[in-house]
């Protein structure tokens, strides 16, 4: 990955048509991310300002966010001075991941005022400051930067801003001939004897450059038999004149990369994009959101987790039990024997020896007796023991296998939470608090309405087939059982926890059913695995046995087939969110 300067500087070209835009609504869905509705002036749409420590980013979204309830401080304050605010100018300074975004906005008493928004790509010190551009002062910070955390840039309330420190670089777009350029290189060569590599010596150099552009400006050079001047040249002439062709190139390792040229250099699979927009939307986007999820999840997942592993402890207790309990009909044996010899033992006799007639050497055995019981009731004790012991294991069988009931559901709903969205966890949340696993949240402000329908994934075929996909067992039990036409088809994974997958229609052939297959191996707890097996069957032959638990079902009629997931296939099919 490669967020540099001149990423940043084509961003905030393509951020160019939020001017005279205003911001229509802010919210901020997590921690470190802020989405303003941009309307007016010829432009609308979402714009994300992150400063996630993993994943900071600016762009234009089409993705969707789940707002907390209640908003926090700092969405609170932006609202308050920049909700309604005109956009007068986006810049970067410098060639460095430092973006301003200048407004204009009326306070309470029709007073106009000016606030600078500034976004600060770098890393785990990345940060979204609101500052009174007159007098340099910070409103706030999505993140709060003490004293006790650095001496040198202070980001609290009321202190004054501190633009991150200059690096010295030259601006690789100031860069008019090949003089200046190798002036550039030898002003900012390392004081060492050591000969640099040309990359280093790019990026040491110039601002705004990543090592990943580096390399790529130094291939061209030595693959198309032309200088390093004329590759860096070429570039910078193409990233002057707003020419970019953004591109994810993955390398034979499985690595993403992205930037705003073709890398060349990286051999493996290449995707362009119409924008950087999209471009960094689609490399950052299930990243940062996957994180997003895991921390939303992360009680839930590690509650799922305690619960499946008290259940499998549980059945091991269970065993034992069991294998006491095998010994059950040695207590009937003892019982009759001493029936059978009762006119043999006296009351008061702490022990018996008998010969077992039900063994073939006819052995002696020896069999312990209550002195205070008379015979009789010296065999009916034993004959008891049996009794207990061989209801017992009835009943611990019944317990096996409520437990190995409880430990498939955790399995489901860990698959379920390691495929989730946002909107996913809080539908298994409540399934837990509905099901009296988790007690429910008690949470000021408005209740938020649960709507009647909960969202399906639908993908369409290459046949031009719908084929719907419930991520939890919200969603299957609604596609399912409420949703699904009797003729439609229906598909698991074999005795593998993972989604239901419905093909709407019986007008489809071989590449759908394929695709449909592929989609529930994909939504399924093998997703990594080849040559998994997937069941399918007409709905009309599955059904909800009464009282099991949400997205349990049964089915018979069904034919089986082995597919192995495409990921790439899978994002290249056409989908959409549907109630």
């Amino acid at each position: 990955m490669a967020l540099d300067g001149i990423v940043i500087h084509a961003a905030v070209e393509e951020l160019q048509r939020c001017i005279g835009a205003r911001i229509h609504k802010i919210h901020q869905p997590t921690d470190n991310d802020l989405v303003f509705s941009i309307r007016g002036a010829g432009a609308q749409g979402k714009l994300l300002l992150s400063a996630n420590p993993t994943y900071p980013r600016v762009h234009w979204t089409n993705a969707s966010y789940v707002n907390p309830l209640e908003a926090p401080m700092f969405c609170m304050l932006m609202r308050k001075y920049c909700e309604g605010a005109t956009i007068e100018a986006v810049k970067q300074i410098g060639r460095e991941r430092i973006i301003h975004i200048d407004v204009r906005h009326r306070d309470e008493l029709g007073d106009v005022s000016l606030k600078t928004i500034v976004i600060e790509i770098m890393g785990r010190h990345s940060n979204i400051i609101l500052l009174d551009p007159s007098t340099g002062t910070i409103h706030d910070g999505i993140h709060h930067v003490t004293p006790a955390i650095s001496t040198f840039r202070i980001v609290m309330p009321g202190s004054k801003y501190t633009a991150p420190p200059d690096q010295g670089k030259t601006d690789p777009l100031a860069i008019a001939s090949e003089k200046d350029f190798l002036a550039a290189l030898e002003q900012h060569a390392d004081d060492s004897n050591e000969s640099l590599p040309p990359q280093r010596q790019l990026v040491q150099a110039f601002s705004g450059l990543s090592p990943l552009l580096a390399k790529e400006i130094v291939f061209r050079a030595e693959n198309g038999s032309s200088s390093l001047w004329n590759s860096f040249q070429a570039l910078m002439s193409d990233v002057r004149a707003h020419v970019y062709a953004p591109t994810i190139a993955v390398d034979a390792n499985g690595k993403s990369y992205f930037s705003i040229t073709p890398l060349t250099h990286v051999q493996g699979f290449s995707e362009h994009f119409a924008s950087i927009s999209e471009c960094l939307e689609a490399f950052y986007g299930d990243k940062a959101e996957r994180d997003t999820v895991k921390q939303r999840a992360l009680d839930l997942i590690r509650f799922v987790q305690n619960e499946k592993v008290k259940n499998e402890k549980k059945i091991e207790k269970l065993k034992e039990t069991v294998e006491e309990a095998q010994d059950a009909d040695k207590y009937r044996v003892l019982g009759e024997l001493l029936t059978a010899y009762m006119h043999q033992i006296n009351r008061g006799d702490t022990s018996a020896r008998l010969i077992n007639f039900y063994d073939e050497e006819q052995a002696t055995v020896t069999i312990e007796l209550d002195p205070q019981l008379t015979p009789s009731d010296n065999a009916q004790r034993y004959f008891r023991k049996y009794t207990k012991q061989k209801n017992s294991i009835a009943v611990v069988e019944e317990q096996m296998a409520i437990a190995q009931g409880e430990i498939s559901y955790m399995e489901t709903l860990l698959q379920q939470l390691d495929n989730a969205s946002l909107a996913d966890i809080e539908e298994i949340r409540d399934e837990l608090v509905e099901q009296g696993y988790l007690r429910s949240r008690v949470k000021r402000g408005p209740k938020r309405k649960k709507p009647a329908r909960p969202t399906l994934i639908c993908y369409t075929s290459s046949e031009g087939v719908s084929i719907y996909v419930g991520k939890n067992n919200t969603q299957n039990e609604y596609l399912t059982n409420r949703l699904a036409s009797p003729s439609d088809v229906w598909l698991h994974t074999k005795d593998i926890p993972g989604s239901h997958v419905v093909i709407r229609g019986g007008d489809f052939g071989d590449a759908t059913l394929e695709e449909a297959a592929m989609l529930s191996g994909y939504y399924s707890q093998a997703r990594e695995s080849s040559l998994i097996p997937v069941d399918y069957t007409f709905i009309r032959h599955v059904r909800k046995p009464s009282g099991s638990k949400p997205g349990y079902v049964i089915y018979d009629h069904q034919k089986t087939l082995f597919i192995t997931p495409d990921e790439q296939r899978i994002k290249a099919m056409p989908s959409r969110s549907v109630n």
